[in-house]
């Protein structure tokens, strides 16, 4: 096969690590693979053209989906355009159900192979996109252990890979090196704050978590670290929301050094998502925050059910972790969780040992390549059978009537 064609969609921050982890294992396994679609820097550093940037899909919550569908309707119909332009012989779609469940629809209705990477959380609300799924994927690859029964249940061919996160989460500074780069102590206690990878879940976030810092710095010595993700602005952060508290806490903002915030920090703030799974994996004690608008919660409440918001809890099946999410999010009760777990090191090296406990539950490695090892397949197999299909089509044409 001389130069495949393949799409490749995502339309969150993790979902273009994991896109562009997977375009450099399918670079390794494929002659010189044509691959467009939908990321952001991570995907596009790894060779993909990115008709769409997903930095202009990141939605949160309910309302803001509804103000974002314009966008989305543009990013759906400019993605299309370049199907029928480009003709991909298979399409991988990740995470992000509310466009490539959509966009599955319309690839299908093409005749064009689709391989689903992470899979949607049908086990937190809206199984029924289970139906769908089936109806309009190839292969379902899971990252997460337990949604390989659920897929095999519904009659959906799925494969569990790992989680790509396990070879991704590596540190790359030394605690004096990372500390004394921004300016603080290496020898103080600091904490790391992880407010999310977008605009309007920062603007919501991060002023509590700060009040939270405020009120930690009256009782402890302790230095704070916002891990700012790559798809937001050092100088925006810095003049929106940290002005406010200048001089009321030691705070600084570290741009793409996630994981040495949490390597390096005795205890971390993290808004529910991704993060918290990067916090585990790096066995970092945390309390875990999240907020939306009163319309999201209470028609979210509506459909969700799991017990735990946060995905650590939800591997543990209990919980591991604190979480204080909507009006349990305040100042005074993150503070109280952080300076509990400050001063007593006994509780914080327990959560440390149970989170290490919780590594088997993400695989051991390499889901990134067992991930490609897949879309080549299910390419090969689309292939033959568009073979066979040319050759019987050629067979009919040539028999005599």
């Amino acid at each position: 096969m001389s130069e495949p064609c393949l799409m490749i969609v995502a339309g969150e921050r993790s979902g273009d690590l994991y896109g562009a982890e997977l375009a450099l294992a399918l670079r390794k396994r494929l002659p010189a693979p044509r691959l467009f679609g939908c990321g952001g820097e991570a995907m596009r550093g790894a060779g993909v053209d990115t008709v769409v940037d997903a930095h202009q899909l990141t939605m949160i919550g309910i309302t803001e989906v509804i103000g974002g569908l314009p966008r989305a309707y543009r990013a759906f119909h400019a993605l299309l355009a370049e199907v029928d332009k480009r003709a991909p012989q298979l399409a991988v779609l990740i995470d992000f159900p509310d466009l490539n469940l959509r966009l599955a629809k319309q690839l299908r209705k093409r005749g064009i192979r689709i391989v689903y990477f992470v899979s949607p959380q049908v086990w937190a609300w809206r199984k029924g996109r289970l139906k769908q799924l089936k109806a309009r994927i190839d292969k379902m690859l899971c990252i997460f252990d337990f949604e390989e029964a659920i897929y095999r249940e519904a009659g959906i061919p799925v494969q569990y890979v790992g989680h790509p996160l396990v070879d991704l989460v590596r540190p790359r500074f030394t605690r004096e090196q990372f500390l004394g780069g921004l300016g603080l102590d290496p020898g103080a206690t600091t904490v790391a704050l992880l407010p999310g990878s977008r605009e309007k879940e920062v603007r919501s976030i991060l002023p509590t978590m700060l009040e939270a810092a405020q009120r930690l710095s009256l009782s402890h010595r302790a230095q704070f670290v916002v891990a700012l993700a790559p798809t937001l602005s050092t100088q925006w952060l810095e003049t929106t929301l940290l002005a406010p508290y200048a001089g009321a806490a030691t705070v600084r903002v570290a741009g793409h050094a996630t994981y040495d915030a949490l390597q390096h920090c005795e205890v971390a703030i993290v808004a529910s998502g991704t993060a918290t799974l990067e916090a585990a994996l790096l066995a970092r004690p945390m309390v875990v925050v999240y907020r939306v608008s009163k319309v999201t919660w209470a028609l979210g409440g509506l459909f969700v059910r799991v017990p735990f918001y946060s995905m650590v809890n939800i591997l543990a099946r209990r919980p591991l972790v604190p979480e204080l999410i909507q009006r349990l999010f305040t100042p005074a009760k993150v503070a109280g969780r952080v300076e509990y777990l400050l001063d007593h090191p006994h509780a914080r090296e327990e959560m440390a040992q149970e989170l290490l406990a919780l590594r088997d539950r993400f695989g051991a490695g390499g889901a990134a390549g067992r991930a490609a090892d897949t879309v080549v397949e299910v390419l090969h197999s689309a292939s033959a059978v568009q073979g066979v299909r040319s050759q019987d089509s050629g067979f009919r044409r040539q028999t005599p009537e």
